[in-house]
């Protein structure tokens, strides 16, 4: 299959399926940091989700008529719950609230472009938030432990909820169901409250936004 990865500069989900004899692409407008920059489209990419000439990071072209999968992941700074509370009379300026929806509106639409894709099977992956409501429930919530092989498995046995919006595609099937134990794993704030993963990576938004190995791998394994 003819496979693109939207808005991946990691190349995780696309060496997954590449490692499978899939046709994969990555695709940003940064470029790479997988090391495969001939497998990475670099343009943006609402110029790339309806086929046409694609330019190669290695400056190389070439042409998709129309792609098999499309699995993309907007950019969620705008879009994901955690970015609501910015639009807050009770904390946040209303020239920062007006710029900030400027900006959600134009994320909201990049969404769509995504799901409006001429492709037969799609996938669309964002935390949590705004497009919940704004276009509909997603089709599945899924977790990195779910795809892990245990407790062993650090990289991957964490929890960090994922939605997932699907079209011409099954459910991933996870395979582990044993959910981790944040306050053993991170600790606890002053409040109690248990840390996550997210809050280790809280001021790096390039590791937070890459994919689990474990995701990707039942990704290509499942969809592809």
């Amino acid at each position: 299959m003819k496979v693109l990865i939207a808005c991946e500069e990691s190349q995780t989900v696309c060496k997954a399926f590449r490692e499978r004899g899939h046709e994969a692409y990555s695709n940003d407008i940064k470029t790479c940091s997988g090391g495969v920059p001939e497998w990475h489209i670099l343009m943006d990419s609402r110029a790339v989700l309806n086929g046409g000439i694609m330019r190669l990071q290695t400056g190389k072209k070439f042409e998709v008529d129309r792609w098999d999968l499309i699995i993309a992941h907007p950019p969620c700074t705008y879009l994901s719950h955690a970015a609501t509370s910015h639009h807050s009379l009770k904390s946040t300026p209303i020239n920062w609230i007006n710029a900030r929806t400027q900006n959600r509106i134009s994320a909201m639409e990049f969404f769509m472009n995504c799901v409006n894709a001429n492709c037969d099977r799609i996938a669309i992956e964002n935390p949590v938030g705004v497009m919940n409501t704004a276009y509909r429930k997603p089709d599945q919530i899924i977790e990195p432990y779910q795809f892990s092989e245990g407790p062993e498995d650090t990289e991957n046995y964490v929890t960090k909820r994922t939605c997932l919006w699907l079209k011409g595609l099954p459910l991933l099937l996870p395979i582990c169901d044993m959910r981790p134990d944040n306050k053993e794993l991170f600790g606890v704030y002053n409040n109690g409250k248990a840390k996550n993963w997210v809050d280790s990576f809280s001021k790096n938004a390039k590791v937070r936004s890459k994919t689990f190995p474990g995701v990707a791998k039942a990704m290509a394994e499942q969809w592809g």
